[in-house]
Parts: C-alpha cells; structure tokens; sequence
C-alpha cells in the first residue's frame, strides 16, 4: 500500500470547524495521490463508548485539496461527484467536536485512495463504507488533530 501524507492545516480543532462555531467541514490537504478517486474518514478516538464516526466522504475526485465547508447533503456537487454518509450523529455529512467542558480529545482523519469509484449509496455509514472499499484501497495517510474546552471556572471568593 503506497502513503499518502494528510493535512488538516491543524493540530488543535479551529473553532469554526466545532459545534462552538460554525460547526463547518475543514479543508484537508492530501499529497501523493495517484488512486482516481479517494475516501475520508473522520473519528474521535477517544469517545466514552468508542469509537465515534464525525464524518465520512467518498468518490472524492483525487486532488491535493479537498474544500471545506461542504453542505450536509449525500451527493455533492463540488467536489463532483464526491458522496457523504451518515455519521454517528446520525446525520449526513460533517458534524465536528463538541465535547463537555473540561475534556480533551483526539480525532483522527483517514485517507484512502481507491482504485476505483465506490457503489454506495448516499447516507451510508462508516461499516458500509468499510465492506465497500474492501480491495480497492490502494494508498492510505491519515493525520491526528485535537479539541478540547475549557473547564468552567467558579468565581473566587474573596
């Protein structure tokens, strides 16, 4: 399997990208593919019961960057042709961190460039999209990047 190198253009979550902002796709950067098309994954490995899909896209055109801010629908039309499923919110397309004050988490975004377009329907989830990809991987990245909040602070009493 050949690497690919994945960049979030972070190591700590924006807030933009988080339920405390605009709660928008981040724009991922990918280098060295040469796969015709490629798949996302994006997941909290530290969630309490396991781990938590935030966002999964496939039929993603190969490039070196993949734009943020995509809409919540199953078939986009930028990048074309590019396919979101259903995350473990139960809602198509991205859902960033939102985590309770005081805790930290680390999110990991897997890349996977396929040798072929996969048949999987808008809204499916992250199994179905494992079963789908089977041997069409052909390279793989992936990045590490953190969120946390801050603990809320009682006020001193002096």
């Amino acid at each position: 399997m050949e690497p690919l190198t994945v960049i979030p253009g972070f190591g700590v979550f924006p807030q933009e990208y988080t339920c405390d902002g605009a709660d928008r796709s981040p724009s991922i950067t990918v280098f060295g593919a040469r796969a015709p098309c490629l798949a996302f994954i994006m997941e909290d490995l530290d969630a309490p019961g396991g781990i938590f899909t935030h966002w999964i896209l496939w039929n993603v055109p190969a490039a070196e960057r993949i734009p943020g801010g995509l809409p919540a629908e199953g078939t986009l039309s930028e990048p074309a042709g590019a396919v979101q499923g259903t995350n473990d919110f139960g809602t198509v397309g991205y859902r960033g961190p939102c985590l309770f004050r005081g805790g930290s988490h680390r999110f990991l975004f897997r890349v996977c460039g396929l040798s072929r377009p996969l048949d999987l329907p808008p809204g499916a989830d992250r199994v179905d999209l494992g079963r789908a990809m089977g041997d069409a991987i052909r390279e793989y990245g992936e990045a590490v990047a953190a969120y946390g909040r801050a603990a809320e602070v009682a006020p001193s009493r002096c």
